[in-house]
């Protein structure tokens, strides 16, 4: 007879086994389970999950960083049932994949929650930064989300820990990407409404160096940006801002101009320090004698720093007395420290003016002495001119020849034609004008080293006198003649011949010889008058009474000639007969 407690026992005995049965039919693949411990086998650790058969564990998925298995009988531990059984009856299990599956449940309620997740930048990949997170878990940073502004060089995050925000994740894909940007932004702009507040014009605030182009730099007071502009930078010269700054310099600058509405700021550094040009009348007085360095040149002169904010010009015409500086250059250097003198200081327009030449005794001072009107000079010809010659009588000292001053007689319509550069001349000083600034004007003439030859001429060419002469040139109006050489004379068209002439190449070639008459004389405007056909009619007279004339002989006229074969005296006779008389009596 069965014992009623016994069997009743054995029913409950009977219902337990059937519930675990049922639990262990409810475990499913691919979800966590715990387990235990069992075994530590050579390869393999054997787990207990409280399911009909045990499974096994590869020991490498327990081996920490330092290479030693974490694991012994007893532990419990969190798995991934990957298969309820393989072909050894065993269970297939995983505590990586379990692991792994945890981490990504914490980071899916991280991102639920919205909250933010640390990680270490590892390595850079295309297209940005892979960060380490919880568990070792890989997550991308697009490099447009590493900073507010584009990074150029990824590298320097490496190895970097950050917090990050998460803003895609798949679960199914085991894709996650962070944003270091975001936060970046929140707490930017956190920071620039604090700074809005707080922020004046004259206001001397503190900032970083953000970025350096060619015309500032803006400098980060706190969330927002203000812009340093180069002319702010010194009271001195600044070609360029990275000759003062670099990224990441921390500098103290003054608020010039601030707009709370566009937020734009305006700095300036050199607005801390006193204008140095508010004293430079007391320190720069017209002849002083200072020193400074060349810091630029330009076509018309040298800029010449005297001290932090200040340059001087030194015009090229105020570089030497003597020499002809084309361009500063030929006289200095950028970097090369000179002495000039202080010439003139205008504070409104922020202008020296400089003379080096002044460091020396002016040449000119005494050329009156030198070189007094009538000095002849010996020279060589420098340069030439439409309107003359320039002859160097001293090194860096020129005078000119006008074209007029050439000859006395000779019509030159270029100075080339009696000259070239480099001949030596001798010349006479007609006069020094020093009215006209500092370099004088020194007047040379050539034709003075002779007398003038018109002071005889009118006694030589008497009118009527008849002369051989070549023709020089042929125009409508008639031909020019040379009667000696230098001396010219015109015959008009209408005393070419006794008929009309239309054109005077018709009857005359140039060098042709002729003999000609002089008809007119005009001292005062040099010109002489000739006739051709008044020579012949006088040479057909001649020969008709059966006289001969001879030319260029005594100033003698065909009348001369005539009254002296017909017995009669001369006019140089009659001049002397009241002598005669009073001689006689």
């Amino acid at each position: 007879m069965v014992n009623v407690e016994e069997q009743m026992a054995g029913e409950d005995d009977f219902a337990a086994m059937f519930e675990e049965s049922i639990q262990k039919d409810e475990i499913k693949e691919g979800e966590i389970v715990r387990g235990t411990v069992i075994q530590i086998a050579k390869d393999f650790a054997i787990v207990d999950i409280g399911y009909k058969s045990e499974g096994q564990i590869s020991l490498d998925e327990f081996r920490q960083a330092d290479g030693t298995i974490a694991v012994k009988p007893g532990d419990q531990i969190d798995v991934l049932l990957e298969d309820r059984e393989n072909e050894n009856g065993l269970c297939v299990l995983s505590k990586e994949k379990a692991d792994r599956f945890k981490v990504w449940d914490e980071i899916s309620a991280a991102c639920e929650r919205d909250e933010l997740i640390d990680g270490i930048i590892t390595t850079r990949v295309k297209g940005g930064l892979s960060v380490t997170i919880r568990g070792g878990v890989k997550a991308f940073l697009p490099g447009s989300q590493v900073d507010l502004r584009p990074v150029r060089n990824l590298d320097a995050f490496l190895g970097q820990t950050y917090q990050f925000k998460v803003i895609k994740f798949n679960k199914r894909r085991g894709n996650i990407v962070l944003s270091r940007r975001v936060l970046l932004e929140k707490e930017r702009a956190a920071l620039k409404e604090s700074t809005l507040e707080r922020l004046q014009e004259d206001q001397v605030v503190e900032g970083i160096v953000k970025n350096l182009t060619e015309y500032g730099a803006f400098i980060d007071l706190g969330g927002i940006d203000g812009l340093l502009h180069i002319t702010d930078m010194s009271w001195g010269r600044v070609n360029h801002p990275s000759e003062l700054f670099q990224v990441g310099d921390h500098v103290r600058v003054k608020v010039l101009k601030f707009n709370a509405e566009t937020e734009r700021v305006s700095l300036g550094l050199k607005q801390i320090t006193e204008d140095p040009w508010s004293v430079a009348p007391e320190t720069y007085v017209p002849g002083t004698v200072v020193r400074g360095k060349v810091v630029s040149l330009k076509d018309y002169g040298a800029f010449i720093e005297l001290q932090e904010g200040i340059e001087g010009l030194v015009h090229v015409s105020e570089m030497s007395w003597t020499r002809r500086v084309k361009h500063p250059s030929k006289m200095v250097a950028v970097g090369d420290v000179v002495e000039a003198v202080v010439l003139d200081v205008d504070v409104t327009a922020n202008r020296i003016s400089l003379g080096m030449k002044q460091l020396e005794a002016n040449p000119y001072e005494k050329l009156h002495e030198k070189y007094p009107p009538g000095t002849v000079v010996k020279g060589k010809v420098r340069n030439i001119a439409d309107f003359g010659i320039f002859v160097e009588i001293e090194e860096g000292i020129d005078g000119l020849v006008h074209i007029s001053d050439m000859s006395w007689t000779q019509r030159v319509k270029h100075p080339s034609e009696l000259y070239q550069k480099g001949d030596e001349v001798e010349a006479v000083l007609i006069n020094i004008d020093t009215d006209e600034g500092d370099k004088p004007k020194i007047s040379l003439g050539i034709k003075q080293l002779v007398g003038d030859p018109w002071d005889r001429i009118p006694a030589e060419y008497p009118i009527g006198k008849i002369v051989d002469a070549k023709v020089l040139k042929i125009l409508d109006f008639g031909a020019f003649v040379e009667v000696e050489k230098g001396v010219e004379g015109l015959v008009h068209v209408s005393e070419i011949s006794e008929e009309r002439v239309d054109d005077p190449n018709d009857l005359l070639t140039e060098g042709q010889k002729v003999k000609v008459q002089i008809i007119s004389m005009d001292q005062a405007e040099r010109k002489i008058g000739l006739s051709i056909k008044a020579a012949l009619r006088s040479q057909e007279m001649a020969d008709a009474q059966g006289y001969t004339i001879s030319n260029n002989t005594g100033g003698a006229t065909l009348g001369d000639v005539m009254r002296q074969k017909l017995g009669m005296p001369g006019e140089s006779e009659s001049e002397s007969e009241p002598e005669s008389e009073s001689e006689e009596e």
